[in-house]
């Protein structure tokens, strides 16, 4: 509830400046030790659901920020008993801002629930999804969702480097030890 309170005051009013609310999102998570990885769902100009990478936290691989926040926006029309042309129809008009590009198992998650846009951050060296690696956001056919990257991406690159430098307090196993813990 902490993580949907501060996106949502923090991303209310998405526009032109929506990479820059996000980094500054995920700079509070990232000293609040939450997340790498934050993204919300836009329709109309309005933040309707967010999500972070909850893998560590959950001790599951494919909890991603994207998948987080397409359950939440799910969740919601369960809620309000949409049917399946009414939810299809509404991910056709939104649009996901997100802080590095999404995965390959996240793009074909994106294309596969009809999504019309997004916008992310850094690109995804490894294992991107969206033109780094594949480009699983785009067939042959002209299905799939348009994908505008590099938007901030210095800021996005500095916000994990500084994230992974300090170590991730819920990896399992980490890599390297906490930054508190090397200085005591």
């Amino acid at each position: 509830m902490r993580l949907w309170t501060a996106s949502k005051f923090l991303l209310s009013k998405i526009s032109y400046n929506c990479m820059n609310s996000i980094c500054h999102a995920f700079k509070i998570l990232y000293t609040l030790e939450l997340c790498t990885h934050l993204c919300v769902i836009v329709e109309d100009g309005k933040v309707i659901a967010s999500g972070r990478n909850r893998t560590n936290e959950t001790q599951n691989a494919t909890r991603h920020a994207e998948m987080e926040v397409i359950d939440t926006f799910l969740e919601q029309w369960r809620e309000h008993r949409l049917s399946k042309s009414e939810v299809a129809e509404k991910f056709s008009k939104c649009k996901l801002y997100v802080t590095c590009e999404p995965c390959i198992m996240c793009a074909v998650a994106l294309s596969f629930i009809g999504i019309k846009e997004v916008f992310y951050g850094c690109a995804n060296d490894k294992f991107g999804g969206c033109g780094s690696v594949l480009s699983l956001h785009s067939t042959p056919k002209g299905e799939g969702f348009k994908c505008t990257g590099g938007i901030m991406a210095t800021e996005a690159v500095s916000l994990f480097r500084s994230f992974y430098e300090q170590g991730n307090p819920n990896a399992s196993k980490p890599h390297r030890p906490l930054a508190q813990q090397a200085t005591q």
